[in-house]
């Protein structure tokens, strides 16, 4: 059976197309990875807690079932902020492409006044975790996730919503329902550069619902470093969800291991910035030829942020630098 899983792939030199980074006295640097994506993904066959899902908050809120390979999940707003969450390694930004897709089945889901949300999907950690973030209230930096309101005062709405570091959202939407039995198949993503989330819902592999009305905004950068199935708090206004359902086959789709490429020759010496992975060390190498390669640095690991390595050997002729990703 499958378990939780992360996926990845030694960085190989691309096809000599790639652009060139930097240019000195002659000599040539040529910066190079592949684009294969990492996966995390979860289908409950095995428990996720040893698979490197954790729970903040209420733990009564997120059950593993053994029998069905799902996760039971309440949605309650008169609890605080809880989360099932597992830690990406790394931070998403804006120029980073990113998908989440699960399947969704839901045995009830009531709201009063004008709702609050259930939620799965991308956050920033140490802000989804500060008592300030209040979701329904809006103070609720650096979220990525799909939402479901379920009727109300108000119609009910599947959303693809994406809120950026200063509380500026965005979202895509569609007024339709979640019906109870009934298994959903979500998918939401992220193109790189793009200020928002495109959505879509699927029943038995036919389309039920794309989020495509928008509520457009100045959305500026954010930072994402968790996904989560979210049971967020009211907002004390009377605002409120009840629902109780179950989650299945998680698959998320992060960028390569190093990404986000740039060099440049720093008095005589070559470096590199990427981004990286805390999963993963990595180590600058460098060919003359484009087949035969060494490393110009030892392996360090990754911060799970932007690092630089540098080639401090003196370059005689031309120099091709490509960067290696291994997981200890």
């Amino acid at each position: 059976m499958k378990k939780s899983r992360v996926s990845c792939s030694r960085l190989r030199c691309a096809s000599a197309r790639q652009a060139v980074l930097g240019i000195l006295a002659g000599v040539t640097a040529l910066c190079c990875v592949n684009v294969r994506a990492v996966t995390i993904t979860e289908d409950f066959a095995s428990d996720p807690s040893l698979n490197g899902w954790s729970v903040f908050g209420d733990t009564n809120l997120f059950q593993w079932d053994s029998t069905n390979h799902n996760l039971a999940v309440t949605w309650d707003s008169s609890q605080t902020n809880s989360y099932f969450y597992h830690r990406l390694n790394t931070t998403l930004a804006m120029n980073d492409d990113f998908s989440l897709e699960f399947d969704l089945t839901l045995q009830d889901a009531s709201a009063e006044s004008f709702g609050s949300e259930l939620a799965v999907g991308f956050l920033r950690f140490a802000d989804a975790t500060s008592p300030a973030f209040l979701r329904t209230l809006g103070t609720s930096p650096n979220v990525a996730e799909f939402d479901y309101f379920p009727p109300s005062m108000i119609d009910a709405s599947v959303d693809a919503t994406l809120i950026d570091s200063s509380n500026n959202f965005y979202f895509g939407f569609n007024n339709v329902t979640l019906d109870p039995g009934v298994s959903y198949h979500i998918h939401i993503s992220h193109a790189a550069g793009q200020p928002g989330l495109a959505g879509d819902v699927f029943t038995n592999g036919v389309l039920y619902a794309s989020l495509t009305n928008t509520f457009p905004s100045a959305i500026g950068d954010f930072q994402l470093d968790t996904i989560a199935v979210s049971s967020y708090q009211e907002d004390g206004f009377g605002d409120t969800i009840l629902a109780h359902g179950s989650l299945g086959n998680v698959v998320v789709t992060l960028p390569p291991l190093a990404r986000h490429f740039g060099g440049e020759f720093t008095n005589d010496v070559w470096q590199t910035q990427f981004n990286t992975y805390t999963t993963a060390h990595y180590a600058l190498q460098r060919s003359t030829n484009l087949f035969s390669w060494s490393d110009a640095t030892d392996l360090v690991p990754g911060t799970g942020g932007s690092m630089t390595l540098s080639d401090t050997n003196v370059i005689a002729d031309k120099a091709y630098y490509r960067v290696r990703a291994v997981q200890p």
